[in-house]
């Protein structure tokens, strides 16, 4: 019949190392999700999504569906295979970096103030 051919996938450089994609583990879902949730209850977002890209995986909140994302929370691997990076990005502007989830969700904890 027909030979079989394998073809190179175009994306991937020879010479370098293919980027292994990444994934959100449960417990950062959970977290995410239930700091979404929240926003949600407030009508302050209305609708996210989950992309996994080699080398990153992103979690992007939107306050409508057909607009672009409010914020995306952003997680790398970190060099040489150690623990992940967190970021979170509004746009093309990096507001929060760490080494812990929860530490860059910090960012999104609400201020109290006075109501008079």
């Amino acid at each position: 019949m027909g030979e079989l051919l394998l073809l190179k996938d175009p994306r991937q450089r020879s010479g370098r190392k293919a980027l292994k994609a990444v994934y959100f583990a449960r417990h950062e879902l959970n977290q995410l999700l239930s700091l979404y949730s929240r926003r949600v209850a407030t009508a302050e977002w209305r609708d996210y999504a989950i992309d996994h890209r080699p080398g990153f995986a992103i979690f992007s909140i939107f306050r409508h569906s057909h607009e672009t994302p409010l914020y995306s929370v952003v997680k790398m691997p970190g060099p040489g295979g150690r623990s992940a990076e967190y970021q979170v990005l509004s746009g093309q502007e990096r507001l929060a970096r760490g080494a812990a989830l929860g530490d860059v969700l910090t960012l999104f904890e609400r201020k109290l103030r006075v109501v008079s």
